[in-house]
């Protein structure tokens, strides 16, 4: 572990591979699971705002599930997630004709049709944050599902920080994904 700022960093970030593999594992991260997408409490009020924008792109099981739960659930510790469809996939899930999830609420943001991508945790996976009173812990979170995405990343030679790197400018800012890279250097000379 490092610390960048105000964050904890795992090293497993800059030493482990990984590229997303849909065509292996159909996106299996959106649809397994025992709980939704983490939400950060912006994000709880974009989704109610962009609701009858993404709406149209839903599967009817989803927008039943959104209607029954709303936007996004709050868990037993307090924190914000997206609401499920019988436990298992994420309300917001579409599939395209290869039966591969997708993010509906991604899809809209490619079409143009809303301006916010996805839930930053989503956009962030493997890394996953936890924001503590004094600092956030970023962390790689290994899930059997994706090892089709670290064999890929080990083939390519993609570190899970670059391949994040979209989503940690925006979670930390560009300044703090430059020290980040810095470390990286050293730690891999």
């Amino acid at each position: 572990m490092f610390q960048l700022g105000k964050t904890i960093v795992s090293e497993d970030i800059i030493k482990k591979d990984f590229v997303c593999n849909l065509s292996a594992c159909k996106g299996a991260c959106c649809v397994d699971g025992d709980a939704g997408a983490p939400l950060e409490e912006a994000e709880t009020k974009i989704l109610e705002d962009i609701y009858p924008t993404i709406k149209p792109y839903l599967r009817k099981e989803g927008i039943k599930a959104i209607e029954a739960q709303g936007k996004f659930t709050t868990n037993d510790d307090g924190e914000h997630e997206t609401p499920l469809i019988d436990g298992a996939d994420c309300a917001y899930v579409i599939f395209d004709e290869h039966n591969t999830a997708l993010c509906a609420i991604e899809e809209a943001y490619n079409q143009g049709d809303i301006k916010w991508k996805k839930p930053v945790s989503c956009h962030l996976y493997p890394v996953r944050v936890k924001d503590y009173s004094e600092f956030s812990a970023v962390n790689y979170h290994h899930w059997y599902i994706c090892d089709d995405a670290c064999t890929l990343g080990k083939e390519l030679q993609v570190p899970v920080y670059k391949f994040v790197k979209e989503a940690l400018i925006r979670k930390f800012g560009e300044d703090w994904y430059m020290e980040l890279e810095k470390v990286a250097e050293k730690m891999t000379k």
